[in-house]
């Protein structure tokens, strides 16, 4: 990756939103090189995404595209969300572009970028904590690799509001991005190798110092508003797509 101006975006939730938000991602993907060096996609790309051994499916088509087009361009990095972890070897084998399902360690500067998509830590129900494990375990995947895709998925698309806390109440919401600082202060005091802490999950933008020099940021959800945010060297800012 490069290590000069890192893109950040999560939570695009594609598959779910209206048009208009899938078009103003690809233009968003047609911009990165003119925002920065590199990009980060940490979790949630897709409102649901399972690579299949011989199959992808049909409603990523196109950004699955756009984004091989950009990985020839510029290093392009990714991390797994609650919906879309099971990216198997396909990004990176088929893409080029680096894939993590849980963590990624990215270079920035002379410090070290750390993303983390954030399910499992913000959650404020027991319910929504035990799916987290289910959805996790090699097991299930294993079965749902076995159900034929057209059915696999159309079973995904009646349960996916269930893979975290599908709330929209704004004191729930408030109490999870608290969770998530928290978290990320903890992480960064026990990993002091960490700069800058992505997560996202939480469709909460949130940009914090939270040790000196030491940054968490949460560029909040694609989906809403077209958040995302750009690293540098000591500096995080939120933006707003166009700007």
């Amino acid at each position: 990756m490069s290590n000069e101006r890192l893109v950040i975006v999560s939570d695009a939730h594609l598959g779910s939103v209206p048009p208009k938000v899938e078009e103003a991602f690809l233009a968003f993907l047609d911009a990165v090189p003119t925002l920065g060096d590199s990009l980060l996609i940490n979790g949630d790309l897709f409102d649901f995404w399972f690579a299949y051994r011989r199959v992808i499916p049909r409603a990523g088509i196109r950004v699955v595209s756009r984004l091989g087009e950009l990985a020839r361009q510029l290093p392009v990095a990714m991390t797994g969300g609650n919906h879309d972890r099971w990216g198997a070897d396909f990004w990176e084998r088929d893409l080029g572009i680096r894939y993590a399902a849980e963590e990624l360690r990215l270079p920035l500067g002379a410090g070290t970028v750390l993303a983390v998509h954030g399910d499992g830590v913000a959650e404020l129900h027991w319910q929504s904590r035990l799916i987290h494990r289910v959805t996790k375990h090699p097991v299930t995947s294993a079965l749902f690799r076995a159900v034929h895709p057209d059915l696999g998925i159309r079973l995904v698309h009646r349960w996916s509001g269930h893979l975290a806390d599908s709330t929209r109440q704004a004191a729930v919401l408030d109490r999870a991005a608290e969770r998530q600082a928290q978290w990320a202060g903890n992480r960064l005091r026990t990993d002091p190798e960490v700069a800058l802490l992505v997560m996202g999950h939480t469709h909460r933008a949130a940009l914090e110092e939270l040790l000196p020099g030491r940054h968490y940021v949460n560029p909040g959800a694609w989906l809403d508003g077209l958040r995302y945010a750009v690293a540098t060297p000591g500096h995080v800012e939120l933006k707003q797509y166009p700007a």
